[in-house]
């Protein structure tokens, strides 16, 4: 019976799954795992790929990080339980250029990075992608729970239908040229439950394997470690110092603090709580303050990613929601653009803890589309 081409198949391909090579970019755990063996259940010529992106010696010390070396052994075993080719890229290099080095030097200049970010956007939309379509893949799947649906000018990106599971903040970066190329199959299901019930359909070995929490070379969310280790004598102390300008105390080296921190100052005895309010690296001090003057209404926002269907400065004015930190839900904004690639973003509420080299995301009002990002970049 000849193909109907006008039907497509699950990965939006008017030809037989089996005619459909697809890569599937896997960490080891269950949720890439469970992609990787839905499309190999469904027909799709699958090639699984696990990047090695830091010192397997190192790795295998850290539980629970992605990419270690036991996350390797469960991405092979997957592969031969599903029977697909499964291959290991030493990407250790491009790694620390594009990210480690970048997440060392933000920290350094009192910034609050956010390398899985960066990962996404420099190592595997970019590198790994390119690795895809070297091996003749007609597209790259992923286990980022994140919804890609087809509208009017093409694909446009979606917040996850589980709003727990939700990844959008890490993916703003993701182009429209990426975007065309990129599947993502678990967005759209309820919850995390829903992928451990597939993976014990498939009889996946990692079922129950619990989720990373860490970012993958911070062992343990210790980030000064990390940073020490990187950049040795980064931890120099200095003074806590009162927005008001009195001294109250001595620090053990700005990377140790991050904006909004409250707990573990040093400086107790005193009548008000005070938080972090900022790190002024160039004089190595700790300034603190009352709650009040962590609220922020003027964010500037640069290196913009824009994917709304008009041009991003064809509007004085987008009124839309953000996204400040990763954990909080979207609050009403206007982005006033000033080139295609810089902008400043006007909370309508004021919020507070706003730090520099944390993403800003945009987000259609009402919607779950994504309409890009961008990355805070000086103090207040």
């Amino acid at each position: 019976m000849p193909l109907d081409t006008t039907k497509l198949n699950s990965l939006g391909f008017a030809k037989p799954p089996a005619e459909t090579r697809v890569v599937v970019a896997m960490s080891g755990g269950v949720d890439s795992s469970v992609v990787a063996a839905k499309l190999a259940e469904e027909g799709y010529d699958v090639v699984g790929v696990t990047l090695q992106l830091y010192d397997h010696g190192a790795a295998l010390a850290k539980k629970g990080a992605c990419c270690a070396g036991i996350d390797i052994h469960d991405a092979r075993r997957v592969a031969e339980e599903m029977g697909f080719p499964h291959y290991v890229l030493d990407y250790e290099n491009i790694f620390r250029d594009a990210v480690i080095d970048e997440f060392a030097d933000s920290y350094l200049g009192g910034a609050t990075p956010v390398p899985c970010i960066r990962c996404n956007e420099r190592v595997k939309f970019k590198d790994l992608l390119e690795t895809a379509k070297d091996l003749d893949a007609d597209c790259m799947a992923t286990g980022h729970y994140i919804q890609r649906k087809m509208g009017d000018q093409g694909p446009e990106l979606h917040s996850a239908a589980d709003a727990n599971r939700d990844q959008s903040y890490f993916l703003f970066s993701t182009t429209p040229e990426q975007l065309d190329y990129l599947r993502f199959p678990l967005g759209h299901l309820p919850s995390k439950e829903a992928t451990r019930e597939l993976a014990q359909k498939y009889g996946l070995t990692v079922a129950d394997k619990p989720d990373s929490q860490d970012i993958c070379f911070v062992p343990d969310g210790n980030y000064a470690s990390v940073i020490e280790k990187l950049r040795p004598g980064a931890a120099e102390p200095g003074e806590i110092v009162h927005a008001d300008g009195r001294v109250l105390g001595e620090h053990r080296g700005v990377i140790h603090y991050t904006i909004g921190q409250r707990r573990g100052l040093g400086i107790g005895g005193l009548d008000e709580p005070l938080y972090v309010v900022k790190l002024d690296v160039e004089n190595q001090r700790v300034v603190v303050g009352p709650k009040e003057m962590l609220a922020t209404r003027t964010v500037p926002v640069r290196e913009i990613n824009w994917l709304g269907d008009a041009p991003f400065t064809s509007q004085a004015e987008w009124h839309v929601s953000v996204k400040v930190r990763s954990t909080r839900p979207p609050r009403e904004a206007v982005i006033r653009p000033i080139s295609e690639t810089e902008a400043e973003v006007e909370l309508l509420t004021p919020e507070e803890g706003v730090s520099p080299g944390q993403a800003c995301v945009f987000y259609q009002t009402g919607d779950s589309r994504i309409l890009g990002g961008g990355w805070i970049w000086r103090g207040y």
